[in-house]
């Protein structure tokens, strides 16, 4: 629809201009297909610029595309990573998604995941 197409262009001019929300709201747009072409890899790089401002619906998000391979090679140590980042933030869904993606995960690569969310945590989440 003619508002999706209009929200797309309003989200990526403040998108642009560093506002997680939009940026946010901009790679939900693009996950789904709202008003833009299904794009994936354009919804990851949406969400990691949210995610570096810790945005926590955005770094859930990262860690639902890492579960499932959708725009990055799929991942369950980085899925665990963004999972736990999201939920230290208070993204309920975040601690069941962590608990889940566990189930599928070896100690050692719990262990790597939390190291990674420590390493990511100190950087302020950038470059995670």
């Amino acid at each position: 629809p003619q508002d999706n197409k209009t929200a797309v262009k309003w989200y990526i001019l403040a998108a642009e201009q560093g506002h997680a929300k939009a940026q946010f709201n901009l790679g939900v747009m693009y996950r789904n297909g709202y008003g833009i072409p299904q794009d994936y890899n354009a919804a990851v790089k949406w969400y990691t610029l949210a995610a570096e401002q810790g945005h926590a619906e955005a770094q859930f998000n990262l860690g639902f595309r890492y579960a499932k391979g959708e725009g990055v090679l799929q991942d369950n140590i980085y899925a665990h990573m963004w999972f736990d980042i999201a939920a230290s933030l208070g993204n309920e869904n975040a601690s069941e998604n962590r608990e889940i993606i566990a189930k599928r995960m070896t100690p050692a690569d719990i262990s790597k995941a939390r190291q990674l969310a420590r390493e990511c945590v100190a950087k302020d989440y950038k470059e995670c």
